[in-house]
């Protein structure tokens, strides 16, 4: 597939119920992007996500990856190179052990043992969880069964990487270790987040979604600039470029009365 590149033209979709989700959807995503989804509830970052690996398809234009629309046909390839990581990893998580869950996968490729375990161990090394290796995947917190899923992903060597709320859940602790292991993957990256710092931290294009269209694709820092269109979707800049509200009022004040006293 020609650098894997993902192209989207005119793609429609409504839901059996006539839910219209996406209206006019065309973009372009080029190989080893890093890119966020950002929306509003319900403006379709979700729904966008799955037709990039064929779990919906498009009631109206195209989604190509590389040289091949998706397509029932070609589904057992794209999902070979496209990898995607759902919001809840527990979705994701079926199997007693963590090592049975990453090798699921590898497996269902027919891959011979030796080279099911070493997926298992270098897609487990990635996300820093060789010590999970051999714990009951239920067990385990929510940050570790974040890492375990993206793992689990890790071992088909996708070529693109797709998540879906990555930090839902998380605790800061937890989501610093995901952001600097989203930093690190050197994958193609699609990312739908509410979290805003963490689609400025990894991201350096973003697309805003408002009611199943897109209403910007710019570079990040533009888009979370531009408070007017925030507003318009839904949105807030991200809680690292909004101002203290502390210091911008009591104790900011208090300083300057203080520096104006003689004493």
């Amino acid at each position: 597939m020609s650098h894997h590149i993902i192209e989207l033209k005119d793609v429609g979709f409504s839901y059996p119920d006539g839910t219209h989700a996406l209206s006019g959807i065309s973009l372009r995503i080029l190989h080893g992007e890093s890119v966020a989804v950002i929306g509003a509830n319900g403006a379709g970052k979700s729904t966008l996500l799955m037709h990039l690996n064929g779990l919906h398809t498009a009631s109206e234009g195209s989604v190509r990856i590389g040289d091949a629309p998706v397509v029932k046909s070609t589904l057992e390839d794209i999902r070979k190179t496209v990898g995607t990581v759902f919001q809840d990893p527990d979705d994701q998580l079926f199997m007693p052990l963590v090592s049975d869950d990453v090798a699921f996968g590898p497996l269902n490729l027919g891959l011979p043992p030796a080279e099911v375990e070493r997926r298992v161990d270098s897609a487990l090394a990635e996300v820093d969880a060789r010590g999970l290796k051999e714990r009951f995947s239920h067990q385990l917190s929510g940050g570790e069964k974040r890492r375990v899923a993206i793992a689990t992903v890790l071992a088909m060597l996708p070529s693109i990487l797709v998540l879906d709320e990555p930090s839902s859940g998380l605790d800061p602790k937890a989501r610093r270790r995901l952001i600097e292991l989203l930093k690190g993957f050197e994958h193609t990256k699609i990312i739908a987040t509410h979290d805003l710092d963490l689609a400025a931290d990894v991201c350096e294009r973003t697309i805003v979604l408002s009611h199943g269209s897109v209403a910007a694709d710019r570079p990040t820092a533009e888009v979370f600039c531009d408070t007017g269109l925030l507003e318009r979707c839904g949105l807030e800049p991200p809680l690292g470029m909004q101002g203290c509200p502390v210091c911008a009022t009591g104790i900011t004040g208090d300083k300057g009365g203080r520096e104006d006293d003689p004493a």
